[in-house]
Parts: structure tokens; sequence; C-alpha cells
């Protein structure tokens, strides 16, 4: 399986409105797709990333007004961190005192620095200062200086009771390989490694049990660069003994899913065609796109959502 690191990660909110403001504003991603979930077009899909949207970048979210908040545990994506500048931490600690979004104390992870907070929703987000070189450029932001700019992802943690079968699936099937370890924490990459392409698998006995809604990751997914590969991936997963769906076109890339053993769901997604699909670069997430399936019910389904001006 020739994965490449991590495509996108989708979680779960309260409230589009407050979401789009924080993750805009706030972090100053770029709002790149305003679309449907397209199991339940009557809530959004939003995304945000750099200025396209590039796989390993996109963070994005199922609003469903008035969920109740979940609780980040054992058994989930337990915490998403982004990549910035080694030089921008303090830059970031008084923003974010600024904005008044309460912060841990700084830790160091694997001999990076790392300041963890949470979004409006109590979704665990981590901000990794990494001496790794990481060329990827920074949204366009009118809040954030690019200089300090988020980078796209730098790592999806799993907290798990028990590491090793997920450990097994990722080295043995999906092509991953053991990065680095601390005390309950073990850093898996792929491809060329690098920000962007780590899962680190935690395994704190003191943490709860997960419990899924509102501030928690629904699923990760993992890039492929093409349907070739994407097909192949499908095959390596089914003689796995893998439970994995068909192949979904979501418009902007194809998706398999499948649980990995401790639950969490992952997906694999296609690099192409990319956000820019049915947009231009200059206008992403200024319209409600749909999927062509979804374009004859567009005046009901733009009436049923909730507006984000």
């Amino acid at each position: 399986m020739q994965l490449l690191g991590l495509h996108h990660i989708t979680a779960i909110a309260a409230d589009p409105k407050t979401n789009l403001d924080f993750y805009t504003r706030v972090l100053g991603l770029r709002f790149v797709k305003k679309s449907v979930n397209q199991d339940d077009p009557g809530t959004y899909h939003l995304y945000y990333g750099d200025n396209v949207g590039s796989p390993g970048t996109a963070l994005t979210f199922f609003p469903w007004q008035g969920l109740r908040r979940g609780r980040p545990g054992t058994g989930q994506a337990y915490a998403t961190a982004f990549s910035i500048p080694a030089g921008s931490l303090a830059y970031w600690q008084k923003r974010l005192a600024d904005l008044r979004v309460a912060t841990e104390p700084l830790s160091t992870r694997l001999g990076d620095q790392v300041l963890a907070f949470t979004d409006p929703d109590g979704m665990r987000l981590e901000l990794i200062a990494t001496t790794e070189p990481d060329s990827r450029a920074p949204a366009p932001s009118t809040d954030v200086p690019a200089e300090h700019g988020i980078r796209g992802f730098h790592s999806s943690t799993l907290a798990l009771t028990d590491a090793g079968p997920t450990a097994a699936l990722l080295t043995r099937v999906m092509g991953y390989r053991l990065h680095a370890e601390e005390p309950h924490r073990a850093r898996y990459t792929v491809a060329n490694g690098g920000p962007g392409t780590y899962v680190d698998l935690y395994t704190d006995p003191k943490l709860p049990r997960g419990l899924n809604g509102a501030g928690t990751v629904h699923h990760i997914a993992f890039r492929v660069a093409d349907d070739a590969q994407h097909l192949a991936a499908h095959e390596q997963l089914v003689a796995a003994g893998a439970h994995v769906s068909p192949v979904i076109d979501r418009a902007y890339f194809k998706s398999i899913y499948y649980r990995e053993p401790a639950g969490v769901l992952f997906e694999i997604a296609t690099d192409q065609p990319g956000f820019a699909i049915d947009e231009s670069v200059e206008t992403l997430g200024q319209k409600l796109s749909l999927p062509p399936r979804l374009e004859p019910h567009r005046a009901e389904i733009e009436a049923a959502l909730p507006k984000l001006d």
C-alpha cells in the first residue's frame, strides 16, 4: 500500500457559525468548501485548509446544531496537531491569550514543543513548533501573518488502551513504520515522513473511554496519489481481512472506509480531483457546493441550512 500521509480529518461540531469563525479568524485557515454531509444533506460539511485545501491540510466538520458535547478519550482520534514554524510559539501563545482561548502549559513531545488547547466544542488541538523542515505554505489570512501561519497537519493522535493491534495494522498492512517512541506514545510515519504523515498511538491509562459528540473526531483519512493506488489499497485491506466499504465518489476525492482494531474510523482518499473542481481557486468556499446527484434539490437544501453570515 503506497500511502502518502494524512489527507483530511473530519470532526463533529455543534454550531456552524461558531465553528467557521474559530477556524478562519482565530487559526487563520482558509474556508475552502461549503458543502453538505452527503449522507445527511440537511447538515453542512465545512472544509478548512491552505489556499486550495491541499491533502494534508484539510480539516472538515459536520456541524449538527444542538448536538451534545462528546468526551475525548480512548477508542478515538484523540488530538489533532498542526505544524507551525519553530519560532512561532510565542506568537501563538499571545494570540490565543488575547482572544481568550485557554491553553495548557507548553510541553515537549519527542523533541518538539507543543501548545495544546481546545476549540469552542472542546475538540483537542495542538500546535507543534517542529524543528523538522516543513515547506508547505500557510493559508492566506488577514488575521495571522504568513510567517506564523499553520502549515497543515503535523499528526493525529489515537488514544488506545492497547496499541498493539493498531500498530500491526499500520505497519503490516498500511505501510507505516515506527518513527520514535517515548513513554505512553509511539509515532509512526509513512512515505517520505515529516509533518503531515505522523500517526501517534497514545496509551495513557488515566484516559477515560471516549464518547462521540460535538468536539470529537469522526474519522481520519489517509492519502493515495490516484485511482490505481486507491484500488490497490482496497484490495490489500480486503486481503488482510478488513471490512472495507466500496469505493465512494465524494466529488472532491474518492473514498474507502474501514475501522482500525480499536474502533477509530479510517478512510483512504485520493489526492485528485481536489476542491477546485467546481469553483475557481479565487472563489473557493463562497457558494454552497453540491455533488451532482444533489443539485436537483438545491433550493430545498439551501432553505433548510442555517445561515453562516
